[in-house]
């Protein structure tokens, strides 16, 4: 029941066939690439933090190789549409740019998926979304404490947002976890939650900050904490979830690109080096005041991070009673 109320399937998304190895990779080749323009394909729509980063490094970065770079939105399908696109593309210059909670949660939500995890070779982490925990201002809570107390008293009567993803299948292993009555409304789209948290028609929304900003421009919208491990350097005063105490909910936000399958380590290492080389304080700044951290890393580093976001949410699941889908 749980699975079913919790996903929604794009009516657009299609499969695609398995990626075939770039067979025709050689050392000569690896160094001379971009040789052509380089398209980054992305899980989310325009204005959304992973696409004002996509966009700031694209823009460097085309410079940089000496290659166009096109930032292509293919928001829908739980991410799997653009994750198609960029698998079936087989193209080592078509890249996917995404958050990875649009993707960590897969295996546990959607049955034969169209892509396996070893299609999505990790090259760089680009940075970390801040995610935050946010209630109308109406609603008369000012702390998770506060909100948890609430929810007790008033079991079945509050919503809570979100869209299909890593962050909501956490966050509802925590509700259970925590035995909260909170019921769940999806969204396809996180602009519509964010108007419905502002009207109080839901009462917790976790999302990223970026989401809700012109919410909390209004004033109707009030911030509890965020998830990430550091505080938010725009909001200095706002605890983290850990703080909060709450420290299952910590998740930093994740952010990357990837390459297709047959995508040398050595390619991927001399690319995160290119994000890094180009990432200065400019970069940075615009990222913190739209919502988001400078964290660059390589391959390694980044497959490490999913790694551990894959494992937290796996918990989650068998405390949610949800196995793994079977796959082809």
């Amino acid at each position: 029941m749980f699975r079913r109320q919790f996903i929604f399937v794009s009516a657009a998304m299609t499969a695609a066939a398995l990626p075939l190895p770039l067979a025709n990779f050689t050392a000569a080749a690896d160094q001379a690439w971009p040789t052509r323009p380089v398209r980054f394909i992305l899980t989310l729509g325009p204005g959304s933090g992973a696409d004002i980063g996509a966009r700031l490094f694209a823009d460097r970065l085309g410079q940089r190789w000496g290659q166009p770079i096109v930032v292509e939105n293919r928001p829908g399908g739980d991410g799997i549409v653009a994750i198609n696109s960029f698998v079936g593309a087989h193209d080592d210059h078509q890249l996917l740019f995404s958050p990875t909670s649009s993707f960590t949660a897969h295996p546990f939500l959607h049955d034969h998926l169209p892509y396996k995890p070893a299609d999505l070779l990790p090259i760089a982490r680009v940075s970390n979304t801040i995610i935050s925990i946010s209630a109308p201002a109406s609603l008369k809570v000012n702390s998770m404490k506060e909100l948890m107390a609430l929810a007790r008293a008033q079991p079945g009567k509050l919503n809570w947002a979100g869209v299909t993803g890593a962050l909501d299948f956490i966050f509802a292993g925590w509700l259970k976890r925590e035995g909260l009555d909170i019921a769940k409304i999806a969204y396809r789209n996180p602009v519509d939650a964010a108007n419905d948290l502002a009207e109080g028609r839901v009462q917790v929304y976790e999302s990223a900050l970026a989401i809700i900003r012109p919410q909390l421009q209004t004033g109707k919208v009030k911030l509890l904490c965020v998830t990430n491990t550091v505080r938010a350097p725009t909001l200095p005063d706002l605890p983290t979830v850990q703080e909060a105490g709450q420290p299952a909910l910590t998740i930093d936000g994740l952010v990357g690109l990837f390459g297709p399958t047959g995508m040398p380590l050595a390619l991927r290492q001399r690319i995160a080096a290119d994000f890094h080389a180009v990432a200065d304080d400019t970069i940075k700044q615009r990222l913190v005041t739209t919502g988001q951290l400078l964290n660059v890393g390589g391959p390694e580093e980044f497959a490490k991070s999913i790694e551990e976001q894959r494992s937290q949410v796996a918990a989650f699941a068998k405390e949610l009673g949800i196995a793994e889908l079977p796959q082809d």
